[in-house]
């Protein structure tokens, strides 16, 4: 059984999970956004085994350096974003100078692909590439868990107006991959409330099938 908690951080209000083993003694952390101290305060004691990004635009990977310097854990990503941990004009933190400052990480030490299986607190993850929203978009799937970034929300789906986006690949993401998943199957969104693969089948006017 995992136990999954959320943290809603930073100005944009990016979900950031805390997913652990069933002692709740090892643990691992899905997109650590800006402002992460709640979650930083959360780990102190536990075993953090890694940092797994669903993608890098900088809502999502501000905490990733105080993370891991507290945790001592290594950080993954899909190859086609690596180098935008450490570039701000990638991870878009130098484009909203409102919202963030310009944000810049030491290299992931881990490259995600498709169809990869990362092992995590005695879990097997299965890793989709899901583009569209980015390039080096991924969602994680554990038996009827699904993290999602920002793919697919409850209601909508990720823009695709960003550098990289595009709506084709999105949407080929969701129909092609998602929906093929269970209904049943929880999806943990980078952005607002939980849902499920089935409503969103059903009711999702961005893509639901008729």
């Amino acid at each position: 059984m995992l136990n999954i908690e959320t943290f809603t951080l930073g100005p944009l209000q990016t979900n950031a999970y805390l997913v652990t083993e069933e002692t709740g003694k090892r643990g691992f952390v899905i997109d650590p956004g800006m402002s992460p101290a709640r979650l930083l305060e959360r780990v102190k004691g536990l075993e953090i085994e890694a940092i797994v990004l669903t993608h890098a635009h900088f809502d999502h990977m501000g905490g990733v350096e105080e993370l891991r310097k507290a945790a001592g854990c290594p950080v993954y990503i899909h190859e086609l974003e690596a180098d935008w941990l450490t570039d701000p004009q990638k991870n878009g933190s130098a484009r909203w100078p409102d919202v963030s400052p310009p944000l810049v990480t030491d290299p992931a030490e881990y490259r995600l692909e498709e169809g990869q299986t990362l092992e995590l607190i005695g879990h097997r993850f299965q890793v989709m590439h899901t583009p569209g929203h980015s390039p080096g978009s991924v969602s994680l799937l554990c038996g009827r868990h699904l993290f999602a970034g920002d793919v697919l929300f409850r209601l909508s789906v990720g823009r695709t107006d960003l550098p990289g986006g595009r709506e084709g690949d999105l949407l080929d993401s969701i129909r092609l991959k998602l929906f093929k998943l269970d209904p049943e199957v929880t999806v943990y969104p980078g952005h607002g409330p939980k849902t499920t693969i089935g409503f969103e089948m059903a009711n999702n006017p961005y893509v639901a099938l008729r």
